[in-house]
């Protein structure tokens, strides 16, 4: 019996291929990073013809090292950078405009009328579970329609097909013969009705987007197609489709009510589980679909969304030229005691959760002539806990529980002093799984469950191992006082863009 499952994890920067064995341990594994395309300011993009690329790549990469044939594997489980929208030929199979990213901001003004003259970005939240932003997939799609010569007639025509990268993907694997999207991906879209888990009508004219162009809807954990063009994995099943942020949830066992994680990626996303219960928040969160499995009622979560973190450290090497290596962000921090009195928020793409602030920019505050680049390295790494500071206490205002402890996962969780100054700001454990690659884990597991590798909860509850463990240490009244420093610079990133902003973005009349 094939007993290995492939995930493929396509991220923002990169796109990962991973075996794993029956007992959830990592056998062997392949990257490769793609390009990030700026056009103009608060634009993003990415060529997903080259992303199909590195995913048939990486997949063949990964299956060379672990030394293993198609036969020894039960089935491929995929997740995905989640709102990033992707528009296609059917005839050609070719994209017909880079895909737009979900850090993109281009589509702000088409959102602001949607609000109306109220502003009210929830005006279609008790439906979606989503506010009006630009984080979404939908309004990428509307502006693609309208800005790309003859694509709204070709859509009309039923010739252009829409999708997150996971459609794009099982598309291009399947040669065209499934397009789908799973229930968490299709919950990120703007276009979703949360309780039936099927595209609503009134997004969709909302949006003008013609129904045709959307894929199939179907549960994170089936038997969902068959691959045909990879010729390494030519015939194993695709049986699982997570989201990232989903999958590292299901990858971190936190399948029930009350469970939850905090990913460390491109951007931060809590995730806590509701059950089969949709929770309307209050505080600034979204509400999503965590999962479904087969033909079983779908489980949600509220989820804090944070836009930039890892990215941040990203910025420092490439645009500042602070450190040449991601990781060497560390050393330089550790080089001073504390950030200087400088605060880093960086709202690049406005402020997502709590505050949904588009009108946000990025502000580095507090600097004298003592601040070093040490000193705003270590300032860019706070600014990652305390972004999930502000996310976890919506959590618990929503949900009137206090987080016991918070489990960690992604890139961002090898850095120590990160871990235990968010420890500290928290006053709470921060725990890290063994495996830190949670989100392919998670599309893993999802794949497995489908395919028999795995038969329960219980069981994968089983493979979550403790790798490390950081405990609060700052003196109660010190983390008060950064904490309230760290507010009274959020502040100072409002009410930051203008028209003359728009104008430079590309986004104004």
């Amino acid at each position: 019996m094939a007993d290995h499952v492939i995930a493929l994890d396509q991220g923002t920067t990169s796109t990962r291929a991973i075996v794993f064995d029956a007992e959830g341990r990592i056998v062997a594994s392949a990257a490769r990073e793609h390009a990030q395309i700026f056009p103009r300011a608060g634009w993003v993009e990415h060529d997903a013809d080259e992303i199909w690329q590195n995913a048939a790549g990486v997949l063949e990469a990964a299956l060379a090292e672990a030394g293993l044939v198609a036969a020894d594997i039960a089935a491929l489980g995929i997740t995905n950078q989640r709102e990033t929208a992707v528009v296609w030929d059917r005839r050609t199979g070719r994209p017909v405009h880079n895909a737009i990213v979900w850090q993109d901001t281009r589509t702000q003004v088409l959102l602001d009328r949607l609000g109306g003259e109220g502003g009210d970005r929830d005006r279609f939240a008790d439906e979606t579970g989503l506010p009006l932003a630009t984080y979404f997939s939908a309004s990428k799609v509307t502006w693609i329609l309208d800005h790309v010569e003859g694509a709204r007639d070709a859509a009309e025509a039923g010739d252009l097909l829409f999708g997150t990268i996971d459609s794009w993907l099982v598309w291009k694997l399947t040669g065209g013969a499934r397009h789908i999207t799973d229930v968490t991906n299709a919950s990120r879209t703007l276009l979703m009705d949360l309780a039936s888990l099927a595209w609503s009508e009134r997004m969709t004219e909302t949006f003008r987007i013609p129904a045709a162009m959307l894929p199939e809807i179907v549960s994170s954990s089936a038997v969902l197609g068959e691959i045909t063009e990879v010729d390494a994995l030519r015939g194993v099943a695709i049986a699982g489709i997570l989201g990232d942020q989903q999958a590292a949830t299901f990858g971190q066992a936190a399948f029930d009510a009350g469970e939850s994680k905090n990913t460390y990626g491109t951007g931060n996303f809590l995730l806590v589980g509701t059950g089969e219960r949709i929770v309307r928040s209050q505080h600034g969160l979204l509400t999503t679909v965590a999962y479904r499995i087969g033909d079983e009622p779908a489980h949600y979560a509220v989820e804090g969304s944070i836009a930039v973190t890892g990215s941040l450290v990203q910025w420092l090497r490439d645009n500042l030229g602070l450190i040449s290596e991601a990781s060497e962000v560390q050393t330089l921090a550790e080089t001073v005691p504390d950030n200087g009195g400088a605060y880093f928020v960086p709202a690049f793409s406005g402020l997502f959760a709590p505050y949904w602030r588009p009108d946000a920019r990025g502000a580095l505050v507090g600097l004298t002539r003592y601040v070093t680049r040490a000193h705003i390295a270590r300032a860019a790494l706070e600014a990652t806990a305390f972004q999930t500071l502000d996310v976890i206490t919506a959590v618990e205002a929503d949900t009137g529980k206090p987080l016991e402890e918070l489990r960690v996962d992604g890139g961002m969780t090898r850095n120590g002093l990160l871990m235990q100054f968010q420890a500290d700001v928290l006053q709470i454990p921060v725990v890290r799984p063994e495996i830190v690659e949670t989100t392919a884990l998670g599309a893993a597991y999802a794949a497995g469950l489908a395919t028999g590798v795995w038969t329960s909860f219980e069981e994968l509850r089983g493979h979550w191992r403790e790798g490390e463990r950081w405990e609060p240490q700052m003196d109660a009244e010190e983390r008060d006082r950064r904490v309230r420093m760290w507010q009274k610079a959020v502040r100072r990133s409002f009410d930051w863009v203008d028209t003359d902003a728009r104008i430079l973005m590309g986004t104004a009349d």
